[in-house]
């Protein structure tokens, strides 16, 4: 009974209606060879003919039945669909073939019955190629188009274009390529998509006047406002990946300028695990900032495979994204450990979601500053590399919370350095910050005791110590642009804490592979730093994030520097020299480490000031024990252009890297990090207190070049 029922239900998904069109297609192709051919070719009688005709329609109906070719959604039919088809229809010649030698009825030739089927299955085909091109390309809009809205109608009995694509935002894709025939024909096969493509833009010149998927293509001469408007174009979508970081600011700006909403269909450009290409917002990063360079390499990769890696403030912007690189390179075991579960919930399920069971995830909710529960970790898994990702990095909270920033920064970090120790562990990985480099905050202060805490361990302990210093991180929590989109989106103000203010900025991915390339190098105590470009001054990002949003009138106000901020930051503590390794962004910085005797002096003044419960008192042991501790107003009190504070020329001295990183020699200058502004613009005479963003102005965009 049971059986009954399912075989009925398969009887109700049959389309019973395509089976009436193939019969009589077929009835068609019959004729024609009793017509035809049966003169050329006489092997039978023409009863014959009839009977060897309807004996092969039973074979042929029969082998599509049992090959589910009447269950297919043709209107979404590719490749696979129109071979199903044409494999059913050899195995009914085979049946024919068979079955005509055993009944006692005129027989047709051998050619005639490759004949019969074969022209059958052209005429099938053809009439399902032709119902897909009308469901894609129907249209109200043109002649052609309908016509095969007609077609529809009357053979299908279907109605795509005023039920819904009516309804559609029309769009023109900016490149058709394979990127932007891909998107296509995903809009065009997707019958619940909010998008309709109406005209492909493209560079090569050969490409226009064609059609792909009866799409128009234009050049970029032929796409001007009038062309676009006769398309109906309500918004431009770029489906160029690969198309340089000027060029896409010079294309956003031009659609912008003649009034659509400009989208891109690319990879989300914050890295997430098993990523896809979707159709998006246009990210303002995109323009403003290079694409992430990736630093990480084959032998980087093999280095963490089949390694047992734990992670500290795994649930981070940086400890997230080095969890997801880690992730491609197949180690044995990550461990995320962080004090913030929700952050971690969401790295396990995105990497659960990409890898399945192929990668072996743990997670341990436990406090750095927790030595006994670090410890129950460490027992439990016993990691060969520890990164350590963990530590407060908002600068006005911990001016605020010295104590708790000390005692999770650096008591924090020399727990996992001293189990690192107790373990066994192979390797120690520190993600440190410039803010460290003569910091005027407690933030930089702690982060740059946690730095001599490893050069310091580093000579005498059995692990291989390594930090890794970089600069600001586009996209994460704490960064500019976010804050800098919303007041935007609420129409302004958009605040500075100083006019002059300037930063280096970097992408979390490429701050990522940074980390792990450069522990993978590391042979033990190494500082190593990143060649981070040009520095960015603030009002100028803040201005090119108004522009490019389209939105009039936004002020931007200065607030004033916050609590331990300077104007600008630095790479290195001593910028003489550097020395080199094999890949051309990434440096060592000499520094000479403490002994464990002073190590330890100095770990006892902080914890010292720690005890006495007063933030005071361990702002000023910070000072005492970190002598490029300064105030911010010692460092920012003669500064008219923070660009030229900064600028250095280095000479890069060769070392010897033959770990994981090899040999590399040569003298290298590290490039001037000027942008040739106007220094006046930025002096005491300018109006520092209101600023209004012209949006017909014309975008000085600043970038940071390699």
């Amino acid at each position: 009974m049971e059986k009954l029922k399912r075989w009925l239900l398969n009887l109700t998904k049959i389309r019973w209606m395509l089976v009436l069109y193939d019969i009589l297609s077929f009835t068609v192709v019959a004729l024609f060879l009793l017509v035809v051919i049966h003169g050329l070719v006489a092997t039978a009688s023409y009863n014959g003919l009839i009977e060897q005709s309807f004996l092969a329609l039973i074979c042929i109906l029969v082998c599509r039945l049992l090959g589910k070719v009447y269950r297919q959604i043709w209107r979404y039919g590719g490749i696979q669909c129109y071979l199903r088809l044409l494999m059913t229809d050899m195995a009914a010649l085979g049946l024919y073939l068979i079955l005509s030698a055993c009944f006692p009825v005129g027989r047709l030739s051998f050619i005639e019955a490759v004949a019969l089927i074969l022209m059958n299955a052209v005429f099938s085909l053809g009439m399902r190629m032709v119902y897909r091109y009308a469901y894609k390309c129907g249209t109200s809009d043109t002649v052609k188009g309908r016509f095969l809205l007609f077609l529809l109608r009357f053979f299908a009995g279907m109605d795509t274009e005023e039920g819904e694509s009516s309804q559609k935002i029309k769009i023109a894709i900016i490149g058709a390529g394979r990127v932007g025939v891909s998107l296509a024909e995903e809009l065009l096969n997707n019958e619940n998509a909010a998008y309709l493509p109406r005209c492909f833009v493209d560079v090569n010149k050969g490409k226009s006047g064609r059609e792909i998927h009866g799409i128009c293509v234009l050049s970029e001469e032929e796409a001007t406002f009038g062309k676009l408007n006769e398309y109906e174009v309500q918004e431009v979508v770029f489906a160029l990946p690969f198309l340089s970081t000027d060029l896409k600011k010079k294309l956003y700006e031009h659609y912008k300028a003649l009034g659509y909403k400009v989208k891109v269909y690319d990879y989300p450009t914050m890295e997430t695990a098993g990523k896809k290409r979707q159709l998006r917002e246009f990210d303002v990063e995109e323009l403003l900032f290079r694409k992430p360079i990736v630093v990480s390499d084959e032998r980087t990769n093999e280095y963490y495979m089949d390694k047992v890696v734990l992670i500290t403030g795994g649930g981070g912007s940086i400890g997230s994204e080095l969890c997801r690189q880690l992730a491609k390179m197949s180690p044995k075991q990550i461990i995320i450990l962080d004090i913030y579960e929700n952050g971690v919930y969401n790295v396990q399920q995105e990497l659960k979601i990409a890898y399945g069971n192929s990668l072996d995830l743990r997670i341990e909710i436990v406090s750095i500053t927790n030595k006994t529960g670090l410890a129950r970790v460490f027992e439990r898994y016993r990691p060969q590399i520890v990164i350590n990702a963990a530590a407060h990095k908002h600068v006005p909270l911990m001016e605020h919370n010295c104590i708790e920033a000390v005692e999770n920064n650096v008591f924090g970090t020399q727990n996992v350095v001293e189990l690192c120790e107790e373990y066994g562990v192979e390797r120690f990985m520190m993600v440190s910050t410039d803010k460290a480099v003569n910091p005027t905050n407690v933030m930089g202060a702690t982060k740059r005791m946690c730095e001599m805490l490893v050069q310091a361990q580093s000579t005498h302990g059995n692990v291989k110590y390594s930090c890794t210093r970089f600069g600001n991180v586009l996209g994460s929590a704490g960064s500019v642009i976010p804050l800098f989109k919303r007041q935007i989106a609420n129409g302004g103000p958009v605040t500075l804490t100083d006019k002059r203010i300037i930063r280096y900025f970097m992408t979390i991915p490429e701050a990522s592979q940074l980390v792990l390339q450069s522990g993978a190098m590391a042979k033990n105590g190494e500082l190593f730093v990143l060649d981070m470009g040009k520095p960015v001054r603030i009002l100028d990002l803040a201005e090119s994030m108004i522009r490019l949003s389209g939105a009039k009138g936004i002020e931007i106000v200065e607030t004033g520097l916050r609590p331990g901020e300077k104007l600008y930051e630095e790479l290195l503590v001593k910028t003489e020299e550097l020395d080199k390794t094999d890949n051309s962004l990434i440096f060592i910085e000499r520094d000479e480490p403490l002994n464990a005797d002073e190590m330890a002096e100095k770990m006892a003044v902080l914890r010292a000031a720690c005890a006495t419960g007063d933030d005071a008192a361990v702002k000023a042991a910070l000072k005492q024990t970190v002598s490029t501790y300064k105030t911010p107003e010692e460092v920012n009190r003669d500064v008219v252009d923070p660009i030229d504070a900064c600028k250095e020329d280095v000479v890069v001295e060769p070392i010897d890297n033959s770990g994981i990183g090899g040999k590399s020699g040569g003298h290298v200058p590290l490039h001037n990090r000027t942008t040739g502004v106007n220094k006046k613009r930025h002096g005491k005479s300018v109006d520092m207190k209101k600023h209004v963003v012209k949006t017909n102005a014309k975008s000085d965009l600043a970038t940071v070049n390699r």
